[in-house]
């Protein structure tokens, strides 16, 4: 129905608009005819001739238009019936397309659930077969315990009998000694018998046997005297030591590569930044210390390597908070000035600790390197605090063995003036300290001392054994130093990683600082013997491996847990 009015309603518009076309041409006809009357008269008739042969053309043209205009409609129908089963018959290829699609899917979830279902056949086997190595695994195991434990009965059975034998060694040494005792007895019976020996002879017998008998005395009281001069000299150096250590009384320090500069409200930390960010990469670029600005309420971190650079960073912020102009030009400007007052403050500090120590005449450019060592630590201990106890014990050490005290402070107070250089230079502190103090007319001794100190040098003189003595004690008191926290945590994670390798261990955990190590392990993979055995070759690798204070745990903990859900 919809496809017979469509051609029909297109024949009365093509009509309509045929229509429309007759009327405009016999308007614009009447309109020219009237204008042809004006113009002349004389025309008319001819006009109105013309006028009714243009009547009769254009009405014959309308009825040719209308039925130009019935035709078309006619093939137009004919098309849309044609399209219309076109479309059909294409609407029918797409659901045969759609039922193959759906055939091949079905097909393809068929062929997948298929694949699936082997690989996880292929997986459980794969599985049963694990499980099957290790339970061999687990029985070669227990085979090698077996044999170890014979063989260790073999090594007591066999220590056993060596320890017999030597009781019967022994037992034979101690008849032999009777019996030289017996020969010499004999030998004496029969010598103060003999009448029939001449003077001499019997006076060279017996200067040889007096000069033996002295020997053997001799060799005796020469052991005896040497044994307790040692235990002398060992109590003597104890004594003298203990004593300097007592009469020493010297602050504990602990510092960090980070200061924290306090501000007056969080508002100055966008100061701090300025704009894009130049204020921060301006004062990062003059100082070279990193500003961390982070969300610690009303304070800022510098972060350096090298303290000097950091308390200089120090002084150079808190200037610019206090003054609250912050911009490029003003950071250069304090900074300049910050390391004018540091470079004070630090030979301010040498010669403060030169006057505590007692030494003068110390070359100015040695007093600006020692200095240095104000900012300075070696594992939290501060170096030129660090010297100054070193050149007091070292004194105390002198006067009670009657050296020369002076020497020996100067050389202990030196001993680590190349810490202030070894950014700057390459080797060792004690091999540029004593290049530095050489360079600068200390005397040979003194030289020696700081070289030495390390045993870079092979030791000579007693002064230099002096300050070995002097910072070992300064070191190695309680509380003088404490341990990085890198090598702190790098000791943590290898006694994980030692622990993680063994087979059968799920998890790991370093706890107690350190003093203990926890090993979780897999219950099915690792039995209770496994479990002991584990635990000794665990602490075996750890004494091994690692240097530590003290004593370290290991547990070793195989739990197994069995779940039902009652319904």
């Amino acid at each position: 129905m919809s496809l017979a009015a469509t051609p029909t309603a297109a024949s009365v518009g093509l009509v309509l608009i045929g229509l429309l076309i007759v009327g405009l041409l016999a308007w614009i006809g009447l309109t020219l005819s009237r204008r042809k009357v004006v113009d002349a008269s004389a025309a008319a008739a001819a006009a109105e001739a013309n006028a009714k042969l243009e009547a009769a053309t254009i009405t014959a043209g309308a009825k040719s238009a209308a039925e130009l205009v019935k035709r078309q409609a006619e093939e137009d129908a004919v098309v849309l019936r044609v399209r219309a089963e076109a479309t059909e018959q294409r609407a029918e290829e797409i659901r045969r397309d759609a039922e193959n699609r759906a055939s091949e899917v079905r097909r393809e979830a068929e062929q997948r659930a298929s694949d699936v279902r082997r690989e996880a056949e292929s997986e459980a086997q794969s599985i049963r077969e694990d499980l099957r190595e290790q339970r061999l695994e687990m029985e070669r195991r227990e085979h090698r315990l077996t044999e170890r434990e014979e063989r260790l009965d073999e090594q007591h059975r066999s220590i056993e009998e060596r320890q017999t034998e030597l009781t019967a060694q022994l037992a034979e040494l101690d008849r032999r000694k009777a019996e030289i005792r017996d020969l010499e007895e004999e030998r004496r019976r029969i010598l103060e018998s003999v009448a029939n020996l001449t003077t001499e002879q019997a006076k060279a017998e017996l200067v040889a046997a007096i000069e033996a008998e002295a020997k053997r005395h001799a060799h005796t009281i020469v052991r005896d005297i040497e044994r307790q001069a040692q235990d002398e000299g060992e109590i003597k150096a104890r004594k003298i030591i203990t004593g300097a250590v007592q009469r020493l009384a010297s602050e504990q320090t602990s510092e960090s590569v980070v200061s924290v500069v306090h501000l007056p409200s969080d508002d100055m930390k966008g100061r701090i930044i300025g704009r894009e960010g130049r204020n921060i990469r301006s004062f990062e670029q003059t100082t070279g210390v990193n500003l961390i600005i982070d969300d610690t309420p009303e304070a800022v971190l510098l972060s350096c390597f090298d303290p000097v650079r950091r308390e200089t960073a120090r002084l150079t912020l808190d200037s610019l908070v206090l003054d609250g102009r912050i911009h490029p030009s003003r950071i250069e400007e304090i900074y300049e000035r910050s390391k004018g007052e540091v470079a004070e403050l630090c030979e301010r500090a040498a010669e403060d600790a030169m006057a505590e120590v007692g030494i003068t005449e110390l070359h100015p450019e040695l007093v600006r390197t020692m200095g240095l060592l104000r900012y300075r630590t070696s594992y939290g201990q501060n170096v030129l605090k660090h010297l100054v106890e070193s050149a007091h014990i070292a004194g105390m050490m002198a006067a009670e063995l009657g050296l020369d005290v002076k020497r020996c402070k100067r050389g202990a107070f030196l001993h680590d003036i190349g810490k202030a250089l070894t950014h700057e230079s390459e080797g060792s502190h004690a091999i540029v300290g004593a290049d530095l103090a050489r360079k600068y007319g200390e005397d040979d001794d003194v030289v020696h001392c700081i070289e030495a100190h390390h045993n870079e040098v092979e030791v000579r003189t007693v002064e230099a054994v002096l300050t070995q003595a002097a910072d070992a004690v300064s070191g190695g008191r309680p509380g003088a130093r404490r341990e990085s926290l890198e090598a702190y945590v790098q000791r943590l994670e290898r006694l994980e990683e030692i622990a993680m390798h063994h087979d059968g261990v799920e998890k790991v955990f370093a706890m107690q600082a350190g003093r203990e190590i926890r090993v979780m392990v897999l219950p099915d993979a690792v039995d209770d013997i496994a479990a002991q055995v584990m635990a000794r070759d665990i602490a075996k690798q750890v004494e091994e491996e690692l240097t530590y204070p003290g004593q370290i745990r290991v547990t070793v903990v195989r739990e197994s847990r069995a779940t039902e859900v009652a319904k």
